[in-house]
């Protein structure tokens, strides 16, 4: 054996040529393709896998590899591909069984094979390229490996040994979920990827199945804790589990046993890690980072980490860069796909919310669950599901589901995309002028449903900054009644709303682009917030703490605010609850510390909110519609949480609101947000089927497919959509265009008609080739 190194893990290596011992910790997918490859790649290396089980232990039963990850293992190692494709089952439908009836959904295309052949094939490999497979072995600790060694691959799993040791160098976060699941399998093949809803005296329940073999299926059973539990399956063993879900899911299974190997109940870990790499040592599949099954993408991850990491040692001129090269390519393809399982995870813990909607809208709403099958992919794997869906949602013929109307109260919205309020910091002294008018008429000429203004303000003291509009005096109404009276006449079947609000604690601040939430240097005014909290601290003004008479101004003004947006000619109205504005600091529990009526519990906090609401209500006329703006979360420990949200969505629904406009956060500074696609979304959809209230989501939505897509599946009602409107103030017109729609949903104005096609760009004349080499 060779001498230790002490300084190993931390002296120079010049060249991928000077990796040449390498330790494998765990002999899963990930380190077995990891060890191949290096070997592969540097025949005169020596490679060494541990692991501690036997060559033919495995656990589980089938593997999902998708197209993308066995065109990597292709081009990585033609021989490793050829043997897998082999051995692969295929299909390409889904099935989804839901209350008696099966949905049908082709051209998915999945590929297939059970785990154990996986590790054939890739023990095969290791071994006849060199790879010392050291089976039953325990590995020695990374620290110790990393000082003989020149790299040391973790692949040790979710439960990684070796995480866990430099803990304070990979920075870990282990998130527990709430469902509980079993792998097990049954001895038959399925004939297409399965998903059985069972709806038990105990609880929703859910099983996903798919074929691995030609006389095999993996079958994994899910659901809530608290259904776990009221069903007994906690108390009985691996036997008696398999055979009592064999009983939950006879239809599926046609009373065939399930069997299981080593099977137990579990609750999913989320794993991520703040770094991926520790001097010469570096974690790769699960030991780095974890996502849900339900996409199937454990394997494929670890898979595609071990041709990422071959190469970028390969590639690079020293060990650091490599892995520094590795993290970089990999940690953004994880961090998508992570969010993609987190969304189908959070879809799964809250089945029981979607199962009485519509038979078709609720297989939709599965099948796009996870934000990666959209609308239009959807539509173009399986046409006639899709326009089935279309139909059962209320599409005309030939209609987009964006482009459907929707009526709240006397108001009918042409369709359904909205223009976010959007603050522009533009006004004097609160006076919406020439750029308001141009600003808001351009979008509603883009063809959107409904524009909306950006916060106006009920009260000079109201303002976030001094260019922020109002609405508290009559001039500012007659300027604001020119901006309808465009809206109306240039744009006709446009709405326009307005969204009325105060700035509480995050008031008297520099415009955006001069300093966001910024005290100003001087012209400030006093602010007043449900409690005498500032919103930076050492920074921001501290507030006055809201008494009576405050209290009953403040209402009276968004009162009088509310008798102005009527005599203006505003289609709809929304109450800003959001963002840490005055409303919003009396609902969450970190910005509200009062100790009287108006604070304590979730009722005491929504008591003042609801208060200003009725007295606008009262005012606002009864034909038109009114919504609210809630942050359904604070994104801060100890803040309004979703069921939080849903309860304040539902008292607002009780007193009358029409629709809840759904965002989060920005409550508090020390926020962390999950931010990504559509990231506030779930929020929405989670109000809309608890509680049953139209909703409208926001959040980071930028395509007309996504917008589609969270229409059909019955995720929300509208869509209100900021940058991509001040990216391109015709977006919904561009929209219908793209997608070929000419019809009243979103129609031209007139003198833009000739603009409904895109111009032509450079020449298309030129003679095509016609004839190739015989």
């Amino acid at each position: 054996m060779t001498a230790p190194r002490p300084d190993a893990a931390t002296a120079p290596r010049q060249g991928p040529s000077a990796v040449r011992r390498i330790a494998v910790i765990g002999g899963g997918p990930g380190g077995l393709y990891a060890a191949a490859l290096l070997k592969r790649l540097g025949p005169d290396r020596e490679v060494t896998v541990f692991e501690r089980n036997a060559p033919d232990d495995t656990f589980g039963f089938g593997v999902v590899l998708s197209d993308e990850t066995l065109g990597g293992i292709e081009h990585a190692d033609p021989e490793v591909y050829r043997t897998l494709s082999r051995s692969c089952v295929r299909w390409d439908t889904i099935d989804i069984v839901h209350r008696g009836r099966t949905h049908t959904s082709g051209g998915h295309g999945f590929a297939a094979l059970g785990r154990r052949r996986l590790l054939e094939v890739l023990h095969e490999r290791c071994a006849g390229l060199g790879v010392d497979l050291r089976f039953r072995t325990e590995a020695p600790p990374a620290a110790e490996l990393a000082a003989r060694h020149d790299l040391v691959v973790a692949a040790d799993g979710v439960h990684s040994a070796t995480r866990a040791a430099h803990a304070d160098v990979f920075g870990p976060g282990l998130t527990e979920h709430r469902n509980r699941y079993i792998w097990l399998a049954a001895g038959f093949p399925l004939d297409a990827f399965r998903f059985e809803i069972a709806e038990t005296p105990y609880g929703v329940m859910q099983l996903h199945g798919y074929p691995y073999e030609a006389d095999a299926s993996t079958v994994i059973v899910e659901m809530r804790e608290e259904v776990w539990l009221a069903a007994g399956l906690d108390t009985c063993d691996a036997a008696e589990s398999a055979a009592r879900c064999a009983k939950f899911f006879t239809e599926a299974l046609d009373g065939r046993p399930l069997r299981g190997n080593r099977s137990s109940w579990l609750a999913f870990r989320t794993v991520v890690n703040s770094r991926w790499s520790h001097g010469n040592t570096v974690l790769i599949g699960d030991a780095a980072h974890t996502a849900h099954f339900s996409i199937g993408s454990g394997t494929k991850l670890a898979v595609e980490d071990a041709v990422a990491l071959a190469a970028c040692v390969d590639e690079q001129p020293d060990l650091p860069a490599a892995l520094a090269a590795y993290e970089a390519e990999r940690r953004p393809a994880v961090a998508s796909t992570q969010r993609a399982a987190a969304a189908s995870l959070r879809w799964f813990e809250d089945l029981a919310g979607y199962v009485d909607q519509p038979p078709r809208r609720f297989a939709f709403n599965l099948l796009t669950r996870s934000r990666r099958v959209t609308h239009d992919n959807l539509r173009l794997r399986d046409g006639s599901f899709t326009a089935a869906v279309e139909e059962e949602f209320g599409c005309p013929p030939g209609t987009p589901p964006m482009f459907t109307p929707l009526r709240l109260r006397g108001l009918e919205l042409r369709n359904r995309v909205v223009v976010s309020p959007m603050d522009m910091y533009s006004a004097v002294d609160g006076l919406p002028a020439d750029f308001h008018l141009v600003h808001l008429g351009a979008r509603a000429l883009g063809g959107a449903g409904l524009t909306m203004t950006e916060m106006v303000c009920v009260s000079p003291e109201g303002r976030i900054t001094p260019g922020c509009t109002g609405l508290w005096n009559g001039e500012q109404a007659a300027a604001w009644r020119r901006i309808t009276d465009f809206v109306h006449t240039s744009a006709p079947g446009a709405a326009i709303g307005v969204q009325l609000g105060h700035s509480g604690r995050k008031g008297s601040t520099k415009l955006m682009w001069e300093g966001i939430d910024q005290p100003l240097e001087s012209g400030n005014w006093p602010l007043t917030a449900a409690s005498p909290l500032p919103y930076e601290p050492g920074v921001s003004q501290v507030p006055a703490e809201l008494d009576r008479a405050g209290l009953d101004a403040v209402r009276g003004q968004f009162r009088a605010a509310a008798r102005r947006a009527a005599s203006c000619g505003f289609d709809l109205l929304e109450l800003h609850c959001a963002h840490g504005y005055l409303l919003s600091g009396f609902l969450s529990p970190l910005t509200n510390h009062r100790t009287d009526a108006y604070g304590g519990s979730l009722a005491g906090r929504l008591r003042f909110p609801l208060e200003v609401f009725d007295a606008v209500r009262e005012v606002w006329p009864r034909e038109r519609p009114m919504t609210v703006r809630i942050s359904a979360t604070d994104w801060a420990e100890g803040g309004t949480d979703t069921e939080d949200a849903v309860t304040i969505a539902r008292a607002f629904a009780a007193h009358g609101a029409d629709a809840i406009d759904v965002s989060t956060g920005q409550v508090v500074p020390d926020e962390r947000p999950e931010y990504g696609r559509s990231y506030q979304t779930p929020y929405a959809d989670r109000i809309r089927n608890a509680v049953g209230v139209p909703v409208i989501a926001v959040g980071a939505i930028s395509s007309w497919d996504d917008v589609n897509s969270l229409l059909l599946a019955g995720r929300a009602d509208l869509c209100a959509l900021g940058r991509p409107h001040l990216h391109d103030p015709h977006w919904t017109l561009h929209a219908a265009a793209e997608q070929g729609y000419t019809g009243p949903g979103a129609p031209w104005p007139l003198p833009y008609r000739a603009g409904s096609r895109p111009p032509p760009t450079g020449r298309a004349d030129g003679q095509k080739p016609r004839l190739g080499p015989r």
